[in-house]
């Protein structure tokens, strides 16, 4: 194939032979992270001989910009090409990466009586995905395989909420833009969402496990207040948050 343009998504588990094919190709090239520089992989020859960076990262880009690389900050985005249907629930539900503080709440909320689900093999209890993760404990949560981008579109659209905690991370998740994008009630850790959606009209933050624990509560008896907040987020999503709103800027990245 003689590609004009190649984008990289990630990238840091890919091998030398890799980068130097699309080196060798003469396409503008990009590569677009993802996740933060510390949780990856990448050989410092291959990450500073890129001609192209996009980051949903801040910091991550501040730190390549003062290596003297070309890096510029993209937000992550809502895939609203994906078709998916609602799958009904009761719960308030999680779809992504195990980490210690996700752990902590979600048993939290699990223990106060919430009723929570989280999705993904590092949450399974399924023997196929204890053995591939090394990892024969779980966390005392209901939970689910994994599932398809498809599949996790339509559960969070039929849940009472969708949680999204970010930890220490510093850029936005996908998960961000995927939650109200499929007309779930996002339930948010970060108080700088306000520069991408308004706060208690089209997302709502929680800033300790009580303030979560009582709003997933309000959710659950007051539907009609939920479906309200959760309508007026998709309708910013879809008006500022899907990838066709990102490509102008990938565009400008590589030109």
């Amino acid at each position: 194939m003689r590609p004009d343009v190649v984008i990289t998504v990630k990238g840091d588990v890919l091998g030398p032979a890799y980068w130097c094919s699309i080196d060798d190709s003469g396409a503008h090239q990009l590569l677009w992270l993802y996740d933060e520089l510390a949780r990856m992989r990448f050989a410092e020859e291959v990450l500073g001989s890129r001609p192209s960076i996009v980051s949903y990262s801040p910091n991550d880009v501040l730190l390549l910009q003062a290596r003297g690389l070309r890096a510029a900050h993209v937000l992550d985005a809502y895939d609203h090409t994906v078709t998916f249907s609602p799958v009904r629930s009761e719960e308030v539900v999680f779809v992504g990466a195990r980490y210690p503080e996700r752990t902590r709440i979600l048993e939290a909320l699990h223990h106060r009586g919430v009723r929570v689900r989280a999705y993904g093999r590092d949450w399974s209890k399924h023997p196929f995905d204890r053995l591939r993760t090394w990892q024969i404990e779980r966390p005392d949560v209901p939970s689910g395989r994994d599932v398809t981008r498809s599949g996790a579109y339509g559960i969070t659209a039929g849940a009472v909420a969708g949680l999204n905690s970010h930890t220490d991370q510093d850029g936005f998740t996908m998960r961000t833009y995927e939650l109200p994008g499929t007309g779930s009630l996002q339930l948010i850790d970060r108080p700088d969402i306000d520069a991408l959606d308004e706060p208690g009209r089209e997302v709502l933050v929680f800033g300790d496990l009580d303030e979560l624990t009582e709003l997933c509560r309000r959710a659950h008896r007051d539907r009609r207040w939920a479906q309200e907040i959760a309508r007026a987020g998709r309708a910013r999503t879809l008006a500022h948050h899907t990838f066709d709103h990102r490509v102008p800027q990938l565009e400008s990245a590589w030109s």
